[in-house]
């Protein structure tokens, strides 16, 4: 006697495409990176560590701020589901600035020293993919354009 066991979805995801699950899986992990990424500047780099390294490689120091800030609140819009697009678009610069200075010169491979570009070269895709996705499932403002 063939036995096919069929498990339907609960009823909180069975109206939610799988599209709209990996948007919310993305847009949470990158918020949570985010929030990673500032707290390590915060807690450990401090924000006066980090603005004197960012002079260090030829950035402005005050751009540190930004970025912190950009990091905080951008982390907690995208856990959210607050203006993921723009966001996500928004966080893209960080990104790229980062592979200009430190990363860049590291190389490709972020396990080099220094860390290379690897990293926050796929970051940066991810966050393009987030704004062509949108804001997923469970989002606090959702948009459906």
């Amino acid at each position: 006697m063939s036995h096919t066991a069929t498990h339907p979805a609960p009823a909180v995801l069975s109206a939610t495409s799988n599209a709209e699950l990996a948007a919310l899986i993305l847009r949470v992990s990158m918020g949570v990176l985010f929030l990673a990424h500032a707290w390590l500047k915060i807690s450990v780099f401090t924000p006066a560590g980090t603005a004197a390294f960012f002079e260090s490689i030829g950035f402005p120091g005050p751009l540190a701020y930004v970025v912190i800030a950009a990091e905080v609140f951008g982390g907690i819009a995208l856990i959210l589901g607050t203006w993921t697009r723009w966001v996500s678009l928004a966080l893209i610069p960080i990104l790229l600035g980062s592979i200009y200075a430190p990363h860049g010169a590291a190389g490709f491979i972020f396990s080099n020293q220094g860390g290379g570009w690897e990293f926050p070269a796929f970051w940066a895709v991810a966050l393009a993919v987030q704004a062509l996705l949108g804001d997923g499932s469970y989002a606090l403002k959702r948009n459906t354009a």
